[in-house]
């Protein structure tokens, strides 16, 4: 078997890693070309260009937006008979859009977001969440088991884009609401990290007070592992899913709201995380342990 993996971002690198203890050949393809030499001096991948790595049997993709990875198929079409497999964040339409386009060719599409963090990407724990036939699915599953925890199938195509764009804005729903919450305790001289110790052994913790509270603002560190421009695509994404069906969504409008105030040149720079501090410069208060 051949597997093509494109993409070798901070979850594409560890995700292809994990292919390569498959019985089957991993060819890797990214922008710069030594970041897949790398790759393939670490792992024992092959760094091939795309004209090659799209002769594969399963291909997998790991890139910034939709509109990147239509380039590359327009560009570089996957032969008939394999299986295109998108883990990036990306836009229902488009992912409904590039399956009726391959499925002409003999070509099957799947739409297959991921979710865990760099952390889970590097421990091969993923969730995954897949749109697109079930046929299709049922051959890459086997694959994808390779660096996932959760494998699900939810809906046709566009279905798993669906999924990670509703999640992601409920992620950062908890992290807006933890972080509006700490500032209040700050306010109050509440020891923030005591105050995080019961909210983390109560009905309040999430996975954003467990790990990016802690790790990355009551740090200070805010360390870059998923871009605040990402963040604020996946917001987009989700909002208009909303606007699609017409249905109310008040929070979810208002968390769009208040992630979009950092300009976009700046959120590209910044971990996700880093949102937080326009809402510490308009409390006047940082959300440290001081």
């Amino acid at each position: 078997m051949r597997i093509g993996f494109i993409g070798l971002g901070a979850m594409g690198w560890h995700m292809a890693g994990h292919l390569t203890q498959l019985d089957a050949t991993v060819m890797v393809w990214n922008r710069t070309q030594h970041k897949a030499e790398a790759h393939a001096m670490q792992f024992g991948s092959l760094a091939v260009e795309l004209e090659q790595l799209v002769q594969a049997d399963l291909i997998f993709s790991c890139l910034p937006t939709s509109a990147e990875v239509e380039a590359v198929i327009a560009a570089y079409p996957p032969r008939s008979g394999s299986v295109w497999i998108d883990c990036t964040s990306g836009v229902p339409a488009s992912a409904q859009q590039l399956s009726r386009h391959l499925k002409q060719h003999g070509v099957d599409f799947l739409d297959a977001p991921v979710s865990g963090q760099t952390i889970g990407a590097e421990k091969g724990t993923l969730t995954v969440m897949i749109g697109g036939e079930r046929t299709a699915f049922e051959r890459a599953q086997p694959i994808i088991q390779a660096f996932a925890g959760l494998i699900e199938h939810v809906g046709d195509s566009g279905a798993g884009f669906a999924v990670k764009a509703v999640n992601n804005i409920l992620m950062a729903a908890n992290l807006w609401a933890l972080s509006e919450g700490m500032s209040v305790l700050k306010a109050h001289a509440v020891h923030l990290d005591a105050a995080l110790a019961c909210i983390n052994h109560s009905s309040g913790k999430s996975t954003m007070s467990e790990t990016i509270m802690p790790q990355k603002i009551l740090s200070r560190g805010f360390h870059k592992t998923f871009a605040l421009n990402l963040l604020q695509k996946d917001i987009g994404i989700a909002i208009d899913l909303i606007k699609a069906v017409g249905q109310p969504a008040d929070v979810l409008h208002c968390v769009q709201q208040m992630y979009s105030e950092m300009d976009l040149e700046r959120a590209t720079q910044v971990d996700f995380s880093a949102a937080i501090q326009t809402l510490e410069q308009r409390n006047q208060l940082l959300l440290d342990l001081a």
